[in-house]
């Protein structure tokens, strides 16, 4: 119905902001601040009052800034349509305040906020000239009054201080093994002012999908606040740009708030095949966008947007013969997800907010994300210790296909659960799950990330079958409240505000006894880091030591030279194990252990850009072989005993020496192409039996068996076994070929035994085929006998080479079996890589006569994009073309393979 003091609905961005050191009694100097989205790290560095924390040991010198109080503040005029009388609202928006900021307008205190993570909306009346003021007070000091103020509960964090356990903040702020301790605080999101008199919100589309999914049906919901006007609703084919759907026929169902804001709903059908969502790989990303509209006459008061997309999803988990089954299924099709884990891309996520034109605007999202498609990733996760995502991230992830888990932000503690906090909590999550479900990408929710190992180490009191199960609030008695958290709040929320998606109480957890410190293979998802962390096996016993899903696990690795440079910005500070270097490695005993597992496999190197290559043919290794391994889990239908493997993790939010398979500068590390060769649609794998060098046999093969330590068979090879495979994914893991399996030698390049071919192969769609199982190679002349001194001339280690290859000869996939260790190996014979480059530089071929190890290109960001592919083998009588697509010229780009004569 039309009303003449109708106006449409604005909303204009407070601009103009400066700041202080202090509260807003402190006669410190006012200095010019960005406008939100930004922080006090950043408006600091512009007047040069702190360093880039970036560089060197510059985190030290701003540690001060997070101890300290900032007081935000800015003027605006009333807008002319907010005049009194007119029945227009005015509204202060503020998407994000990080974390405990007190709000004056005009000096009267309109807001009190402590969650980084919500979002507030107040209701203001305005004078001719405006003052918006905000201070910001320490989180950490904060946090440790609160600790003080709840002596009832048993405070335990992970990752330096105990404060952050009472705070809702982004947790990765305190600290990491991956990042700085960089405690920010400022309007990190976008402040406006809100006029209307009519306001749409909370659009939701819920559906149901019939058996065969062809036919959606469900209804679309919208709540209207304001003035009564028409409602419009229409549903738009982003396909075709066809309206499939459209009515002003909405009916109002309630009043929610029991003021002025009512829900209304229609329903819908779609028929006729509808078009679906699917993962990269199983079939397109058909999306639909529905727009709402509320109109007096022909004046449009408010509008809202939404695109989604209709998939089924399920997590399936049940009873088979490994245990109970972890793997998803979309659309009613098994999903084997290979991909990994995500952290915020900075220490202050308002360097990339879509919003902060001074940033790399919202396109930043979509290019990490398409880097983890074009990786054939399928899947990022998340992580609990950072934040939730803007609607760009989620929105790449929508258009490319990449499925999301998402992570409630709680990570690696033992949280409170007294009231006050349960109520942020769930507004917090309320909030952020309706912001979000409209994303078809996102397809779980997790609890947390390993707070049930806190659980386990610390001993505190939870039982998964008590008494108790069914009665919450008796969780809230025990020294683990947050159980009342994530197996009764969390879950109830995702039921109540999503459609269909799952719930998983904790990352990992399996039947609620055992997590991280007791890996339980048989169920739920696990995070793996005995390799690394805990007993530190060799990286070679990764493809044993999976689960149903793996959902954390990886090896450190530098990332490339160029980017080093960039933040370690002194010459004398540039060498392995420099102060400035194990400054920026924050892993726990990072020292001992990246250089135990170097050691332990390649002959050292003490130059940085030698030290860095073997640490990137390590991570590859170790990373690539282990997703090759668990994806041959999947099996086939019926029999999936590893339905997915996440690393840790994608990317950094500095530049710095982590897990990371892709640097802060978006440079991918040989790691990230190791993923992307072993999530090809059609892959082959080959792994030789794994002979353990660094411990002593039980058996009596061994001379000096009593005193060494080392197993020296791994030198003579005379009993080498080995598997092949093929693994196909849903849509095109169908193909018709030849394999071959060849046996070069290390030294010479030629072939040691008869190759092996097997004709006729035919892959499974959505399978993986054994194709050679527990094969023994047989070298002629080659034994060695243990009785004599050990003779280098009568050994000749050889890498196993598999190759797949299509009926018309196309070269589908290879893999490659190195002995181990590779330290053992002899690289002295003269061995050289050819490069031929194409006349616009933009394609490298190489070719070799002996097997080349670990040929890296020592890639920088100026590439602006990753190459087809980097740190791979090259064995004698193949060519491998790379290829860029940035028009950056590859002969400008150093390389080096491993042994390499300087």
């Amino acid at each position: 119905m039309a009303n003449t003091k109708a106006i449409p609905f604005n909303s204009t961005p407070l601009r103009g902001w400066s700041f202080k050191q202090g509260n807003r009694s402190s006669d410190a100097e006012w200095l010019e601040a960005g406008d939100p989205p930004t922080e006090v790290h950043r408006d600091l560095e512009r007047h040069g009052k702190a360093p880039d924390y970036r560089q060197d040991l510059n985190e030290l010198a701003v540690r001060w800034i997070g101890d300290e109080t900032w007081t935000y503040r800015t003027t605006f005029r009333r807008p002319e349509e907010s005049q009194e009388g007119l029945g227009v609202k005015a509204v202060l928006s503020f998407e994000g305040l990080d974390t405990f900021a007190s709000v004056y307008l005009n000096d009267e205190l309109v807001l009190a906020s402590d969650n980084m993570f919500v979002q507030h909306r107040v209701e203001v009346t305005l004078k001719a000239e405006n003052e918006l003021e905000i201070v910001f007070e320490s989180a950490r000091l904060k946090g440790l009054e609160l600790v003080k103020r709840h002596p009832e509960h048993r405070f335990i964090v992970h990752q330096t201080e105990i404060s952050r356990g009472p705070v809702r903040k982004a947790q990765y702020h305190w600290g990491w093994d991956w990042g700085p301790i960089i405690m920010t605080c400022g309007p990190t999101k976008p402040i406006t002012l809100e006029t209307y008199t009519c306001r749409l919100q909370g659009l939701r589309v819920l559906y149901e999908l019939s058996v065969d999914l062809k036919r959606v049906e469900g209804r679309v919901q919208v709540e209207c606040e304001g003035v009564e006007g028409e409602l419009y609703v229409e549903m738009v084919n982003n396909q075709t740009g066809k309206v499939e759907w459209s009515t002003t026929e909405l009916q109002q169902v309630s009043s929610p708030t029991g003021g002025a804001t009512s829900l209304y709903e229609a329903p819908f059908t779609l028929k006729d095949d509808v078009q679906l969502w699917w993962p990269r790989g199983y079939g397109p990303q058909s999306l639909y966008t529905v727009n709402a509209i509320a109109r007096s006459g022909h004046h449009i008061l408010h509008s809202l947007t939404q695109t989604t997309g209709f998939r089924h999803v399920e997590l399936v988990q049940t009873p088979d013969s490994h245990g109970q089954s972890f793997y998803f299924r979309l659309n009613h099709v098994d999903v084997f997800v290979g991909g990994s884990c995500w952290i915020p891309l900075d220490n202050d996520p308002s360097r990339h907010h879509p919003a902060d034109s001074s940033s790399p605007s919202s396109s930043s999202y979509a290019d990490w994300i398409r880097l983890a498609a074009e990786g054939n990733q399928t899947m990022v996760r998340v992580w609990g210790g950072g934040v939730y995502e803007p609607a760009a991230f989620y929105a790449a992830a929508d258009a490319l296909g990449v499925l999301v888990w998402q992570d409630f932000l709680f990570a690696c503690a033992n949280y409170p659960a007294h009231p006050a906090y349960l109520a942020s909590v769930e507004r917090e999550a309320r909030q952020n799950v309706r912001r979000l479900r409209h994303h078809p990408s996102i397809v779980v929710w997790a609890g947390n990330n390993e707070d049930y190992q806190i659980v386990e180490r610390y001993g505190l009191q939870y039982d998964a079958d008590g008494d108790d199960k069914t009665n919450p609030e008796k969780w809230l008695e025990t020294d683990f409240p947050a159980r009342y958290i994530y197996e009764h709040l969390l879950p109830n929320v995702i039921e109540s505000e999503t459609d269909g998606v799952p719930y998983h109480p904790s990352s990992p957890f399996g039947d609620g006894k055992s997590t991280v410190l007791k890996v339980d293979p048989t169920i739920g998802d696990v995070h793996q880091w005995n390799v690394w962390h805990g007993t530190m096996e060799p990286y070679q016993k990764l493809p044993e030591m999976g689960g149903r899903f793996v959902s954390e696990f990886g090896m450190e690795a530098y990332p490339h030279l160029d980017t080093l440079e960039k933040c370690i910005t002194r010459e004398e500070d540039r060498y392995p194990g420099s102060m400035a270097m194990d400054f920026r490695n924050k892993a726990i005993g990072h020292s001992r252990r990246l250089v135990s597992y170097v050691a332990e496999n390649f002959r050292l190197r003490q130059d940085l850009e030698g030290f860095a290559h073997l640490t990137h043919v390590m991570q590859a290794d170790a990373v690539g072989g282990a997703y090759q391994a668990w994806r041959r889990q999947w099996g086939t239908k019926g029999h999936r005993k590893c339905g997915g493997v996440l690393v840790w993790q994608l990317n950094d939010c500095w530049p710095t020496v982590s897990w990371a398979v892709v640097d802060y500068y978006g440079v991918p590390k040989p790691a990230y192409y190791a993923i992307k060769r072993a999530m090809q649609p059609i892959a082959v794998g080959v792994q030789r039996r794994f002979r353990d060098w660094t411990v002593k046999p039980a058996d009596g093969a061994l001379w000096q068996r009593d005193t060494s330590h080392v197993d020296m068979r791994s030198l003579w090879e005379d009993d080498v076994r080995f598997d092949a495979w093929v693994s196909g994914n849903g849509q095109e893991g169908l193909c018709m070929g030849k394999l071959t399996v060849k046996f070069i030698s290390v030294k010479t390049g030629k072939q040691v035994a008869e190759p092996i071919e097997k004709v006729g192969i035919s892959s499974q769609t959505n399978e993986c085929i054994q194709l050679i199982n527990d094969a023994r190679v047989h070298i002629p002349g080659k034994k060695q006998d243990s009785r004599e001194p050990y003779d280098p001339s009568k050994s000749d280690p050889f890498v196993i080479y598999a190759a797949l290859h299509a009926n018309d000869g196309q070269l589908i996939s290879s893999d490659c079996s190195w002995p181990d260790p590779i330290k053992y190996l002899d690289f002295s014979a003269d061995r050289a890589v050819n490069i031929a480059y194409s006349e616009d530089k933009s394609t490298a071929v190489m070719t070799a006569d002996k097997p080349v190890k670990g040929f890296v290109f020592s890639e920088v960001a100026e590439l602006a994009g990753p190459l087809s592919d980097n740190g791979f083998d090259i064995m004698p009588g193949e060519k491998f073309e790379i290829r860029t697509t940035s028009g950056f010229p590859m002969d400008r780009l150093k390389w080096r393979y491993l042994d390499m004569e300087e």
